[in-house]
């Protein structure tokens, strides 16, 4: 199957930094597709340039095995990290307003059914809450109907129950044929949403599959979590291990065997946790513990 969109050794330097180190990848037709990394990595100049808002330095991004051309922005929708909204609009008019940028557009009636903003029509963008002004984004950046929709941390700073709400959303639109380019800091919300994910870290794709097959490609089936505070001071941690926040992480394929050598060497398991892998232990392992700014 032809890929939707394609990127091909993506390179953009600016003055001192190699941003973007030849990124090759491809989306298919209905998927959703999910680029990760640390602040910093490159994510979100590679959005840019798939979204033909940057040209890169080399390399080539190819829509439907063709370079982008005018037609490409009529077929796609994008929610950027922050959009400012027009002051004194209401959320209809907001609609009303996007729709009229382009040539082809969604129905109305069904795009607010979708983003559930039937209730909200006469209220003004400035009143709206966190889960409220991520809907309309929603919804304007499907305003045009479009074949590949990218999404640029669209959860960031919602509370849970909107967050998952939002993933409703997001499921919602596939079920509907289309495809979603998805950035995103939450690792449950990438193995959640994503049938595929390439991490990215200094530019470069350092992993890149489906979630659960990475996930259990690079470690064993479960991983046993306790304080720190609560391994024995004289006894050195086993091979594998790892300390993180306070925490000891062992992984293993065998978990009785392993809580029986943890009696034997006299460690506190009143407070131990048994869970399996997920892939933010996979993109902690693989980009590094430290915080980045």
């Amino acid at each position: 199957m032809q890929p939707l969109i394609e990127a091909r050794e993506l390179v953009r330097l600016y003055p001192g930094v190699r941003a973007v180190d030849g990124l090759s990848f491809a989306v298919r037709p209905g998927q959703c597709f999910g680029l990760l990394g640390p602040n910093g990595a490159g994510k979100t100049t590679t959005l840019e340039m798939l979204e033909g808002i940057q040209r890169p330095t080399s390399g080539r991004v190819l829509f439907k095995g063709r370079p982008l051309d005018r037609a490409y922005r009529e077929a796609i929708g994008i929610q950027f990290q922050a959009t400012a909204l027009q002051d004194f609009q209401t959320v209809a008019e907001s609609l009303t307003m996007f729709a009229s940028l382009y040539r082809r557009t969604a129905d109305r009636g069904e795009l607010v059914r979708l983003c559930n903003l039937g209730e909200i029509l006469g209220r003004d963008t400035r009143r709206l809450s966190g889960g409220q002004r991520q809907r309309l984004l929603l919804g304007i950046a499907l305003v045009n109907d479009p074949e590949l929709l990218f999404l640029d941390e669209p959860t960031t700073g919602l509370d849970p129950q909107s967050r998952r709400n939002f993933w409703g959303l997001i499921e919602t639109v596939r079920r509907r044929g289309k495809t979603v380019l998805l950035t995103t800091h939450y690792m449950e919300e990438a193995q959640h949403l994503c049938d595929e994910v390439a991490i990215v870290d200094h530019g470069r794709i350092i992993a890149q599959g489906a979630p659960d097959r990475l996930v259990r490609e690079h470690f064993p089936a479960a991983v046993v979590r306790l304080p720190a505070a609560h391994w024995p001071a004289a006894e050195p941690l086993p091979a594998g291990s790892e300390e993180r926040a306070g925490q000891i992480e062992l992984f293993t394929d065998e978990v009785p065997p392993l809580l029986a050598q943890l009696e034997r060497i006299g460690a506190n398991l009143t407070e131990l946790r048994v869970a399996t892998p997920t892939l933010e232990d996979l993109f902690l392992k693989l980009t590094g513990h430290s915080l980045r700014t």
